[in-house]
């Protein structure tokens, strides 16, 4: 394998085969389902199915986040300077697939247990589960800037990721509402725990597939990827220098601000979509279940329109614009229904118009998003202009530690929303004060939209453009260049 200073031609100016770019994205559709599970369903089916107290299962979702958080740096930092005969990457990425399938089941299909013991079974398996998808994740998304330093092939990758990401968690959930969760009687199937065990019995088998799957078809590229730098002797006083000097870069730090409030709101939003869904717009399962997949044609429209974007408008713009489109469409259905202008509960109108409502809104925020993981890629030269080194999984794992971390808070805001209005344990539709489903909208969606405007204002200090990456792509070619 080469030195990176001897980097080969496909990495400095080439685009993609189809083909790579489909096999980068579709690990994602592994995280896509652990992110649906944990954003969307863990809190309900422990709290509401499961009968642990909301304030405990919030709490271990948010230990088992923070804890995970702290595996993405040293992951990152390992995969930058591993020597193996499969690269940087691909050891962790072929590693993780079982483990990960094995522990994500077990979350879904705890034995009978007292509520201690019940807390520590979810505590630990959560941590597993995010621990082992880490250990596919950020080694994976760390080979976007080592296949192609190509400004637009970047977003590309990116698009190719979040589509991929966004799929994995939409038809699964879709799945799960139209098959898993079955109505007995007057019970709804999101309430019952046989839906949750099957749940976890496929997201298992989807996550390994994916994972083998990506890890398999990116194999091909390993001769050609970055490779490590020179063997040393371990020193965690200069790596975490290195880890400071490497993540103490300007449009970094914006990406990592926009990163603590996006993964905030992200994880409110997920956290609370269920209760919104089933007590404040009153669905069934079977409606949610055709709401959600609307956000594939979301996905679809992100996929093609996020490079469109970057080509015509720059990264950055691009990303402030999109994102501020998502704050402010994000409060319409609740302000329409305050203001007695929305369809009621209950009706075709509705289930129509959140539909709508879903596919313009979460449009924006994968195109957003998908954006800012491209600039994150362009980071990575002006870095090693400034250092000297290569530490895409540093960034990339400082990035997946912010997400991390900060939507498990999004969990923890939800949850305290939830005991401010003194939302009940174990209740039914139809079944709740009107006045608690209505403080129910009225608390959340002043608080997604002030994390979304927080997230945006962070973006004014990223500064690589179009020209900039060019220049850095130019002047880390000639630095390259062997010496006379």
């Amino acid at each position: 394998m080469q030195q990176p200073e001897e980097a080969p031609a496909e990495h400095e100016t080439g685009t993609l085969e189809k083909r790579t770019r489909f096999y980068y994205g579709f690990g994602s559709v592994a995280y896509g389902i652990k992110d649906n599970g944990f954003g969307y369903f863990l809190l309900i089916y422990y709290n509401q199915v499961l009968g642990l107290p909301a304030t405990w299962a919030s709490q271990a979702i948010f230990i088992a986040l923070l804890l995970d958080a702290f595996s993405d740096p040293i992951v990152g930092n390992v995969s930058d300077r591993l020597h193996s005969r499969l690269g940087r990457r691909h050891p962790f990425m072929y590693a993780a697939a079982i483990p990960v399938a094995l522990s994500f089941y077990a979350l879904w299909n705890p034995p009978a247990l007292e509520q201690d013991d019940l807390f520590v079974y979810l505590l630990v398996n959560a941590v597993l589960v995010r621990t082992f998808i880490t250990f596919y994740e950020v080694p994976s998304t760390a080979l976007a800037p080592e296949l192609t330093s190509h400004y637009d092939e970047r977003t590309r990758l990116a698009s190719a990721r979040h589509f991929f990401g966004w799929a994995g968690g939409i038809g699964i959930a879709v799945f799960a509402y139209l098959v898993l969760f079955e109505k007995v009687g007057d019970v709804e199937g999101q309430l019952l725990p046989e839906g949750y065990q099957a749940y976890g019995v496929v997201g298992a088998t989807l996550m390994a597939i994916a994972i083998l799957v990506s890890a398999a078809g990116t194999h091909r590229h390993i001769p050609d990827l970055m490779s490590p730098p020179p063997r040393r002797r371990a020193s965690l006083t200069r790596s975490l220098e290195e880890t400071r000097e490497t993540l103490n870069n300007r449009s970094f730090l914006a990406i990592f601000g926009f990163g603590i409030f996006a993964a905030m709101a992200g994880g409110l939003s997920a956290a609370m979509n269920v209760y919104l869904y089933t007590f404040f717009w009153g669905f069934q399962a079977h409606q949610i279940g055709l709401i959600v997949p609307s956000g594939l044609l979301s996905a679809t429209i992100a996929f093609v329109a996020a490079p469109r974007a970057a080509m015509r408008f720059g990264k950055k713009r691009a990303a402030i614009g999109l994102s501020l489109c998502a704050a402010s469409f994000a409060p319409t259905p609740y302000l329409a229904r305050f203001a007695g202008v929305f369809p009621e509960n209950g009706t075709g109108e509705l289930l129509m118009a959140m539909i709508a409502y879903n596919i313009i809104e979460v449009a924006f925020i994968i195109t957003s998003t998908t954006l800012v993981s491209a600039m994150m890629a362009d980071v990575v030269e002006e870095s090693e202009l400034e250092t000297g080194r290569r530490s895409e999984g540093i960034f990339f794992a400082a990035r997946s530690f912010i997400s991390k971390s900060l939507s498990g808070l999004g969990i923890v805001l939800a949850t305290a929303l939830l005991a401010v209005i003194d939302f009940p344990t174990g209740a039914q539709p139809g079944e709740i004060d009107p006045l608690i489903i209505r403080n129910l909208g009225l608390g959340y969606f002043p608080m997604i939209v002030v994390l979304y405007f927080s997230a945006i204002a962070c973006l004014a200090g990223y500064q690589i453009s179009r020209e900039q990456h060019a220049a850095n792509v130019a002047a880390l070619r000639k630095r390259r260049e062997p010496t006379a």
